[in-house]
C-alpha cells in the first residue's frame, strides 16, 4: 500500500530509487513520485492540476489549443520535478480525451517536444486494470467481490472483482463508458437539470449498465451480501469530505472512509438544490469540481440505484497506484499488483449522442 507519510526527500529516501506516475484525465492531471518501502511505496512528491484537456470535445471531436496548452505548461511542470528528484523510471498514461480526440497525435507531439516526456495512450481495459491495482488493500474485506468504479472526466469505468484470490484482486469483468462530468456537463450544463431530465439522464445510464449486471449476476450477489462496492474519483472523495464536514480537502481522512447510502443521498439532495455558483463557493468542491459535480451525482446515482450495496468505500487513489506498483513490481520490490483480467467480457459502449 502506499504510504500516508508527509511527502519529504528524507537521506533514506534519497538513497533509494524513485519511480514516478502521471495520470493525464480528461479533467486533470497528476503525478506522483515514490520510493518502496516495506508496505509498498513512500510518496515523496505529488502534483495535481485541473487542465481541462476534454472540454468541449464532445461538441468538436478535437483537443483546442487553449486547453493543450494548459496540459502542456503542467505535463512540463511535472517533468521539472521528475527531473529535480532523479526519477530512475517513470510512466505517464493519458485516458479518454486522448482515446477520443482526432488530434491527439499534435498534441502528444507538443508534449514530447516541450516537456520531454512520452505519454502512453492507454485502452480502457488497462485503465480499468491499474485502477483496481491502485485499490490495494482497499478491496480486501470478508465479501468475495468487489464492485469498483471510476466516474472520470470523459469516461466512466465499472469493474466486478474476485478478491478472494491470496489477496491477488482478479478482475472478472469490466465496462467503459464514453462519458463522464466533463462530457455531460458539456452536454447538459452545470445548473440543476427539471426533475424529469435529471430521471431521464439516470434512467438512460441505468440501461447501458443494466447488460453488464445481469451477465455477471451482480445484483444476486449484493442480495447474498458478497460485495463490496469501491468509488475512485473526485465525485465520491468530495462527498466523502461532505460527510465528513471538514473544512477543505483532507486525503488522509477521506481515503479509506465508507459511507451509507442513506448519508449520500441527503449529501446528494443538498448540492443538487445549489446553484453551481454556490457549489463552486463550497470549500470541499472550488472552480475545479463545483460545475462538475452535478453530473458526477447524476452517475452515481445510476449505480447506486443499479446495485443497492448499502456502503460506499471511498478510494483517493486509482491509475497513478496502480501504474507505481507495476513499475516496482517489474524491478522485484513487490509482487505485481496489477488486477488480472478472467474473462474476455470487457465492453466499451459507443457514445449515444441521440
Amino acid at each position: 500500500m502506499a504510504s500516508d507519510h508527509p511527502r519529504g526527500n528524507t537521506p533514506s529516501d534519497r538513497a533509494k530509487q524513485a519511480y514516478a506516475a502521471i495520470d493525464l484525465g480528461t479533467n486533470s492531471c497528476r503525478m506522483l513520485v515514490a520510493v518502496p518501502c516495506a508496505s509498498g511505496f513512500h510518496v515523496i512528491d505529488g502534483f495535481s492540476k485541473v487542465v481541462r484537456l476534454g472540454e468541449k470535445l464532445s461538441d468538436t471531436g478535437i483537443l483546442s489549443e487553449r486547453a493543450i496548452d494548459r496540459t502542456v505548461r503542467a505535463l512540463s511542470l511535472c517533468a521539472s520535478r521528475l527531473n529535480s528528484r532523479g526519477v530512475a523510471r517513470s510512466r505517464a498514461v493519458a485516458t479518454q480525451a486522448c482515446r477520443q480526440a482526432s488530434n491527439t497525435d499534435v498534441f502528444l507531439d507538443r508534449v514530447i517536444k516541450e516537456s520531454g516526456l512520452l505519454m502512453e495512450v492507454i485502452d480502457p481495459l488497462e485503465e480499468a486494470s491499474l485502477t483496481v491495482a491502485g485499490c490495494g488493500e482497499l478491496l480486501c474485506s470478508d465479501s468475495d467481490r468487489a464492485l469498483v468504479f471510476d466516474i472520470g472526466g470523459g469516461s466512466t469505468e465499472i469493474m466486478w472483482v474476485d478478491t478472494h484470490n491470496d489477496g491477488k484482486p482478479v478482475m472478472l469483468d469490466t465496462i467503459s463508458l464514453p462519458f463522464g462530468v466533463v462530457s455531460l456537463r458539456d452536454e447538459n450544463g452545470a445548473e440543476a437539470l427539471p426533475s424529469e431530465a435529471y430521471e431521464a439522464l439516470v434512467n438512460h445510464i441505468d440501461g447501458l449498465i443494466a447488460p453488464f449486471d445481469q451477465r455477471n449476476g451482480i445484483s444476486e450477489a449484493i442480495a447474498a451480501n458478497r460485495v463490496r462496492m469501491i468509488g475512485t474519483s473526485g465525485t465520491v472523495t468530495t462527498l466523502g469530505a461532505m460527510y465528513l464536514q471538514l473544512p477543505r480537502y483532507n486525503r488522509s481522512r477521506v481515503d479509506g472512509l465508507e459511507m451509507d447510502f442513506d448519508s449520500m443521498r441527503q449529501i446528494s439532495a443538498r448540492l443538487t438544490g445549489m446553484s453551481c455558483a454556490a457549489r463552486i463557493a463550497h470549500p470541499c468542491l472550488g472552480h475545479g469540481r463545483g460545475d462538475l459535480m452535478l453530473m458526477g451525482l447524476v452517475v452515481l446515482r445510476a449505480i447506486c440505484d443499479r446495485w443497492p450495496v448499502g456502503k460506499l468505500r471511498v478510494a483517493d487513489r486509482g491509475i497513478r497506484e496502480g501504474v507505481l506498483f507495476d513499475l516496482m513490481a517489474r524491478d522485484g520490490h513487490m509482487p505485481c499488483a496489477t488486477a488480472r483480467v478472467h474473462s474476455p467480457n470487457s465492453t466499451s459502449h459507443k457514445q449515444d449522442n441521440s
